[in-house]
């Protein structure tokens, strides 16, 4: 059953054409010393610049993003190919399982012969760029890229080179892997020639929502957008936390890193909240879980498992981790209230209440909209418009607490967090 609420923050679709890009707080993707929050196999760093190689293939972050502004520049060779991946999913090519953009010296005669797609700036075999906008080879070039959704903006040096809707693409090249992806890795695409780049910046953005709906239906803002006011880290000096653009970013590989507390404390509410993996994870083996709660035993008498990437979060229930609905890659799905679940001494109805009835998440590092409803003792929780925990009960849960975002070794990005008092 569809949520009246989570209705009233369905996606808005968002005017693209050929308007100003949004004003973003950008930052670093490059700190111009080394290529940390990078891997990949090939490339240098030389005078603040990433450096392409002779050996160089694949340089890839470390993080995966879905709406943004890609702000960078780079210094093209004679004849010079490169490519920026965008939705790459960390292995395969970058062009097929994601898209790329060509970063190439298109005025190189041996190049006259291309296919329009295959020009600077285009998306590879998918959508040609408009040329004319690079500066002679030997001089710095500036580019953004904007994605929302399926829609993907080029500019070079000032000039919209590209406007291209992904949707639309799909149709028209039904076998593209990864025109379908919605978001992913960065990477550049070397080919042995040099070419350098700087000044490498991104603004991301959260997915939109019907402001005005939500607040008609007595809902106010539990995160501001811009700052940590009305949440504590849980320890003193914690930088994993940090708020932009409407995001509340938590990188999992700081040293601070730590759960993240609301100042205030709640009893009866509407949590409604949007969260993404920011970043992959171990692989790992975890259970499968039946409906009643209990791991599912094989024939040979062992829990049947299965690998999946290990991906772990939740929204701590009025101060305490046993009422947390988590938010996981495990095969059960997130929403399962897992030490209610796991706590042998409840009843078994009580334990089937609190394990999902059904596998509702996105594919991993895309937007997800859950909305947890907590009335006293009873818990609902719904994710991207299905139900997966229906009035379970918890029993002996604190009648008062503090929200909490878990810190378990995964980086997670939030927005739209909106809260109702009941």
């Amino acid at each position: 059953m569809k949520s009246p609420l989570l209705f009233l923050l369905t996606l808005v679709a968002s005017a693209f054409a050929e308007e100003a890009l949004p004003v973003l707080k950008m930052r670093d993707l490059f700190n111009g010393k080394d290529l940390t929050g990078w891997h990949g196999e090939g490339y240098a760093v030389e005078n603040g610049t990433i450096v392409c190689t002779p050996a160089g293939v694949n340089l890839t972050t470390d993080e995966t993003f879905s709406n943004y502004l890609l702000d960078f520049e780079f210094l093209l060779t004679p004849a010079a190919n490169n490519g920026l991946g965008i939705h790459y999913p960390g292995t395969g090519d970058a062009a097929y399982v994601g898209m790329e953009v060509q970063i190439l010296d298109s005025t190189a005669a041996v190049y006259k012969d291309l296919k329009p797609y295959q020009f600077h700036g285009s998306l590879y075999t998918l959508a040609p760029a408009k040329q004319g906008a690079l500066k002679p080879v030997g001089q710095w070039n500036h580019e953004r890229i904007f994605v929302e959704g399926p829609n993907i903006r080029v500019e070079v040096n000032g000039q919209i080179v590209l406007n291209a809707n992904l949707d639309k693409l799909n149709l028209e090249f039904p076998k593209h892997i990864g025109s379908k992806r919605r978001f992913g890795h960065l990477c550049f695409c070397g080919h042995g020639d040099r070419v350098a780049f700087r000044n490498i910046r991104i603004g991301e953005m959260p997915p939109l929502a019907n402001v005005e709906g939500v607040k008609s239906a007595g809902f106010t803002p539990l995160f501001d957008g811009q700052t940590l006011s009305g949440w504590k880290p849980q320890t003193d000096g914690d930088q994993s936390w940090t708020a932009i653009n409407g995001l509340l970013k938590h990188n999992a590989a700081a040293k601070s890193a730590g759960h993240l507390w609301t100042e205030k404390e709640y009893g009866d509410l509407t949590l409604v909240c949007d969260w993404r993996w920011n970043g992959d994870g171990p692989y790992m083996k975890r259970p499968i879980i039946g409906p009643d709660g209990n791991e599912t035993i094989g024939t040979d008498g062992k829990p049947e498992m299965v690998e999946v990437q290990e991906l772990d979060s939740g929204i701590y229930l009025r101060g305490n981790d046993k009422s947390q609905v988590n938010l996981w890659n495990w095969p059960v799905g997130s929403g399962e209230v897992y030490g209610y679940r796991n706590d042998k001494k409840l009843p078994p109805e009580i334990r089937a209440g609190v394990t999902p009835k059904m596998k509702a998440d996105k594919p991993l590092g895309e937007w997800n909209r859950t909305m947890v409803t907590l009335k006293g003792d009873r818990l609902t929780v719904v994710l991207n418009g299905q139900t997966v925990i229906d009035n379970a009960q918890l029993p002996n849960v604190p009648a008062k607490g503090k929200i909490a975002l878990q810190h378990h070794g995964a980086s997670i990005d939030f927005a739209n967090l909106w809260i109702k008092e009941l």
